[in-house]
């Protein structure tokens, strides 16, 4: 069994070990998932990325947390945090996303994970506001940014993606910590 950093009713929330690479390498090479991103990264991008996540866990308090589902034990992906540096007016600022095997779309699991990162990252990490980009093309991640209470911001053409015609507009939402008066 994993040792989960949180969970939330069926999903665990966990650091990165060598065992996610091949599963992951698969969730990221397969057509539906990767459809609104500009390419299928490589065996060796996937390490580098489950790498960065490790050091930004121990750096941060948080990443894009590889993800299972409790019942089974099973990794799906991930859901979490990660910080971004490439809208100048924002920099830095906390992306919440999630990418997940598509044999358990639809099942409720990205909103449930996306909630649970949500009140993760405003109450154990106190961070003040937490943003979501996706390509504008993407309304099932928009749709799921709407789910768990975010608000859009903004449409605007995603510097990276500047040289993919259909993923360049994207729209950021953003949620705020709610204060309580006490």
């Amino acid at each position: 069994m994993s040792s989960y950093l949180f969970t939330s009713k069926r999903l665990g929330f966990r650091n990165w070990n060598s065992n996610d690479i091949e599963p992951l390498f698969q969730i990221n090479n397969d057509d539906d998932v990767m459809q609104f991103f500009p390419y299928k990264p490589s065996k060796q991008e996937t390490r580098d990325f489950i790498y960065r996540m490790q050091e930004m866990q121990k750096e941060k308090g948080f990443c894009y947390f590889a993800v299972d589902i409790l019942e089974l034990n099973e990794f799906i992906g991930f859901i979490g945090l990660c910080k971004q540096t490439y809208l100048e007016e924002l920099t830095p600022f906390v992306d919440i996303g999630w990418r997940l095997k598509n044999s358990i779309w639809n099942q409720g699991y990205a909103t449930e994970g996306a909630k649970a990162c949500l009140d993760y990252g405003f109450n154990v990490i106190r961070l003040e506001k937490i943003y979501s980009v996706a390509p504008e093309i993407n309304k099932k991640s928009e749709l799921i940014m709407k789910k768990i209470g975010m608000q859009r911001v903004k449409t605007f053409d995603h510097p990276k993606l500047a040289n993919y015609k259909e993923l360049v507009s994207c729209v950021l939402y953003e949620k705020k910590r709610l204060i309580r008066n006490k």
